[in-house]
C-alpha cells in the first residue's frame, strides 16, 4: 500500500507537471508576433510585389496566425532606395528590395543580386544554398545588424530598350541609360552615362528623353510599363543573367522570434522566391508572344560582337580592381568564379547540349 500510494503521488505530480507545461506551451504558441516590412515597389506592383505578399500569407498560415507581417509600399514610406537604412535602424523589421541598390553604401552587397556574364538562376540558387553564397552574404550584412535571404529571381533579363540602334562601340559613348548594379560601372568604363531611377519614374524619363535607354526586367514586366510604345529597339541581355531580389531582416527582430517561427519564415521566404522565379518566367513567355503578335514594329536585337567583346573585357578589368581593393570582395568573387566554372560544365552538357541538339534536329 505504501508503495502504491507513493506511485500514485508520482503519477499525480507528473500529470500536474505536464498540465502546467502544456498550459505554458499553449500560451506561448498563442502569442502573435507582428513584423513590419518595407518594399521598394509601388502598391500592387506585379511579380516583385507579389513575392513579399505571398511570403507573408504563407508565414501566417503555416504559423496558424502567430506570425503576421504587414507591408508598406514605396508610395507609403516614400523611400524606395532607403529600405536598407530603414531596416537597419529598426524602423522596419523587414525589407524586400534588391541587394545591388546598396552598392553606393556597401559595395559588397551588389554581388548578391547578379553579375554580368555570371550565373544563370538555377546556377546561382545552387551557389547560394550549396556553394557558400549564403555564408558570404551573412558576412556582408551581419556587420549592419541585418540578415539577407534570396527574395525572388527574374531569370535572365533583357538588355534594355533603346531609342536608337546600337551598331558599334561608338554608339555607347555618352549614352544616358538607366541601368543599376555592376553593369552600370561596366558601361561607364566604355563611355556611357549610367543612372538609377525609381521604377515609377522610368516611363516618363524615357518618353521625355531624359535618358536615351533603359533596362528594366524583361517581357514579364516591361510590357506593363509601356516601354515598347516609346522605344523601338529591344536588346537581349548580358548584364543580369539571374537577378535575385532580397528579403532583409533586422537581426534584433529575428532574434525575438521563437525558433519555430524563424524556421517558418525561412521556408516562406524560400518558397516565395521560387514562386516569383517561375511566375516571372511564365509571364515573360506570355508577354513575348503578345509583343510578337501585336507590336511587330519592335525590333529585337543582340549587341554586335565588338560591343560584347568590349563589355566582357571591361567587366573582367573591373572585377580584378574590386578584388584587389577589398579582401571580402575578392573572397566573394573567387567563390562565384570557382563555382561558375564547375556548375557551368554541367549546364553545358545538360541544358545547353539539349537545346542545341533539338535546334539542330529541327
Amino acid at each position: 500500500m505504501i508503495r502504491l500510494t507513493h506511485l500514485k503521488k508520482m503519477v499525480i505530480a507528473a500529470a500536474c507537471g505536464l498540465t502546467l507545461l502544456g498550459t505554458s506551451g499553449a500560451a506561448n504558441a498563442e502569442k502573435v508576433y507582428r513584423l513590419k516590412m518595407a518594399e521598394s515597389w509601388q502598391t500592387n506592383f506585379p511579380i516583385f510585389g507579389d513575392a513579399p505578399r505571398n511570403m507573408a500569407a504563407m508565414a501566417e498560415k503555416m504559423s496558424n496566425g502567430r506570425l503576421k507581417i504587414t507591408i508598406d509600399s514605396a508610395n507609403k514610406h516614400k523611400a524606395p532606395f532607403g529600405v536598407f537604412d530603414m531596416v537597419r535602424a529598426g524602423q522596419y523589421d523587414m525589407g524586400h528590395s534588391a541587394s545591388y541598390y546598396w552598392k553606393g553604401k556597401v559595395p559588397n552587397t551588389l554581388y548578391f543580386t547578379t553579375m554580368p556574364f555570371g550565373m544563370t538562376a538555377p546556377e546561382q540558387y545552387a551557389w547560394f544554398y550549396h556553394g557558400g553564397g549564403m555564408q558570404l552574404m551573412e558576412k556582408v550584412y551581419g556587420k549592419f545588424n541585418l540578415l539577407s535571404f534570396p527574395g525572388g529571381n527574374t531569370s535572365n533579363q533583357m538588355g534594355g530598350w533603346f531609342q536608337k540602334e546600337i551598331n558599334s562601340l561608338e554608339d555607347l559613348k555618352g549614352l544616358k541609360m538607366r541601368i543599376p548594379g555592376f553593369a552600370g560601372e561596366v558601361l561607364a568604363k566604355l563611355g556611357a552615362s549610367p543612372t538609377n531611377i525609381p521604377p515609377g519614374e522610368l516611363y516618363t524619363a524615357l518618353e521625355r528623353r531624359t535618358i536615351d535607354a533603359l533596362e528594366w526586367v524583361g517581357p514579364s514586366l516591361d510590357l506593363r510599363m509601356g516601354f515598347h510604345k516609346i522605344a523601338p529597339y529591344y536588346y537581349t541581355g548580358w548584364h543580369e543573367p539571374a537577378t535575385e531580389l532580397q528579403f532583409m531582416i533586422n537581426k534584433r527582430s529575428w532574434d525575438r522570434l521563437p525558433e519555430d517561427l524563424q524556421e517558418i519564415l525561412r521556408v516562406a521566404m524560400r518558397t516565395a522566391a521560387y514562386d516569383m522565379y517561375i511566375q516571372s518566367y511564365h509571364e515573360s513567355s506570355e508577354n513575348l508572344a503578345v509583343l510578337d503578335s501585336e507590336y511587330p514594329n519592335v525590333k529585337i536585337r543582340t549587341f554586335p560582337e565588338d560591343v560584347m567583346t568590349a563589355l566582357r573585357k571591361a567587366n573582367d578589368e573591373l572585377l580584378a580592381e574590386k578584388a584587389k581593393e577589398d579582401p571580402l570582395a575578392k573572397e566573394i568573387l573567387e567563390s562565384q568564379a570557382n563555382y561558375l566554372k564547375k556548375v557551368r560544365h554541367w549546364t553545358d552538357i545538360s541544358d545547353k547540349a539539349y537545346l542545341n541538339s533539338i535546334s539542330v534536329s529541327k
